[in-house]
Parts: C-alpha cells; sequence; structure tokens
C-alpha cells in the first residue's frame, strides 16, 4: 500500500466502527481525507483493533511522522548549559520523552481536529497510546475507588507508539479560576519538578516541555514560563549531569520570546 491507500483504508475501517459516522461523505482532496481520518480516530473511544488494521495505521503514522520531519536534539541550539527553547510541533522530536498536557480523565481529547496538545499526540501516536492510557486508569480506580482520576501534577509514563519520541509523560496542570494563588504556582512547579524525577527514574536523558497550564487552564504565559525555568534550572543544578537535554517546546511567538528573555 503506498500512503493514499493507506488513508482510504484506514477511513473505511474507523468508519466502520462509528455508527454515528458511517455514512459520513468523504471528501476527494487528500488533506480533507486526513482531517476526517484524524477525527474519526479522535471520538474514537478506547478499545482493541483488529491487528491488520492496527499495522496499516502505524504504518500510515510512521510515514506521516516522515513527512513532516523528525528533529534530534542535535538539530537544536542549546541556549544555557543543556537548555533549549524549540519553537514548532512537539510530535517531531526524536527525544526520550515529551510531555503532555493531559486533563485529569487521561485518555486524550475527544474533540475533532482540536488544536490542543493532548489532540496533537494522541493523533500522532496512534489509538494504542489512549488505549495504554485507559489502562493504566481502570488499574489506578481498581486501587482507589471507580471515581479515580488523576492528581494534579502527578506524571503517568508510557509508551509514544508512532510518535520520534520513545516516552509520553501526562502530567495534569493546574487550573486557574479566577485568581493566580501560591498554590497554584507551586503545583505548577510541581508539574515539572515531577516529570524531570520521573525522567531521572526511568533512565530519560532528554525531554521537551510543553507550556504546561497556559492556554485553555488560563495559567499567566510569562509567569508560567518564570516557573518553568526556575524550576528547571534548579533541578539541574541540584542533579549535575543527570540530564543531556531539556527543551522548552513553544507554539506561539510570544511564549518564545518570553523564554528567550528567561534564559538570555
Amino acid at each position: 500500500m503506498n500512503q493514499e491507500e493507506r488513508l482510504d483504508y484506514l477511513i473505511k475501517e474507523f468508519k466502520k466502527e462509528s455508527i454515528e459516522y458511517k455514512n459520513l461523505e468523504i471528501p476527494r482532496d487528500i488533506e480533507g481525507r486526513q482531517r476526517i481520518l484524524r477525527s474519526l480516530m479522535n471520538i474514537r473511544m478506547p478499545g482493541k483493533m483488529a491487528e491488520d488494521v492496527l499495522a496499516v495505521q502505524n504504518d500510515y503514522l510512521k510515514e506521516r511522522a516522515r513527512e513532516k520531519g523528525v528533529l534530534t536534539p542535535k538539530d537544536i541550539p542549546v541556549v544555557r548549559d543543556v537548555i533549549s527553547i524549540w519553537q514548532g510541533d512537539i510530535t517531531r522530536l526524536a527525544i526520550d520523552a515529551i510531555v503532555n498536557a493531559a486533563n485529569s480523565q487521561m485518555l486524550g481529547c475527544f474533540v475533532p481536529m482540536h488544536t490542543c496538545i493532548d489532540n496533537c499526540i494522541h493523533s500522532f501516536a496512534g489509538i494504542q497510546l489512549r488505549e495504554e492510557c485507559n489502562r493504566k486508569m481502570n488499574e489506578l480506580r481498581i486501587r482507589y475507588g471507580k471515581d479515580y482520576e488523576q492528581p494534579t501534577a502527578v506524571p503517568m509514563l508510557t509508551d509514544a507508539y508512532n510518535l520520534p519520541a520513545k516516552k509520553v509523560i501526562h502530567i495534569v496542570g493546574p487550573i486557574v479560576q479566577y485568581v493566580l494563588t501560591s498554590s497554584l504556582e507551586k503545583d505548577l512547579a510541581d508539574c515539572y519538578r515531577n516529570t524531570l524525577d520521573m525522567c531521572l527514574e526511568n533512565g530519560l536523558k532528554s525531554v521537551a516541555f510543553c507550556c504546561i497550564s497556559t492556554g485553555v487552564f488560563r495559567f499567566p504565559n510569562k509567569r508560567a514560563a518564570e516557573i518553568a525555568v526556575d524550576t528547571v534550572v534548579k533541578w539541574l543544578s541540584e542533579h549535575d549531569g543527570q540530564m543531556e537535554r531539556v527543551i522548552f517546546n513553544v507554539f506561539k511567538d510570544d511564549d518564545r520570546d518570553i523564554y528567550k528573555e528567561l534564559l538570555s
């Protein structure tokens, strides 16, 4: 199968699983069909899929990664010690771990084609990622009760499947409901500290952080960056030589400029 044949095959197979969308009209253009497939993947509940379909999905997503272009830490300049700033798509990074800003359900974003990082990571990792997250959450519910949700700043480690990265670290950041408090600031610092601790415990030497809790979680971007930089710099000073690269991955120009100023 070539890539276009994989795309058409996967749309057909994912449509079969959806009663609501089984008669969905498919656009003729490649980009439109890519959006349809991603949307069908986004709404799919966790669960097993036939191995032959899964194999085609894996081939399709690995080729999509090659099309987008894979980057290693060698491609990204260091700005201070082992710290880098990189503006772009975190799913392109071939490093030990990328950080996903998750919600407390830990199942990814179900909104078709949503632009959040949670949606992007799950879309390009493949449906196995949601299945693993669901399995881990079910195990935690057996231990802590059926209403268990992942607490703020407690990281969860999963495989990265079809992403260039080796692992994904999912973490729930603090949500600013009304005003920013010292407790919320501590929670955000804990997100960075606990993630780095998880890297240390699992032999992960390179990690890319997204801008945790900014955006829909309403943490002010500049203060979030200040906390991120302060926490990471302090952790690195306390664990000299333990990390080979820490990347602050940003999407917006404003965040890029903030991090550049803080690390200059």
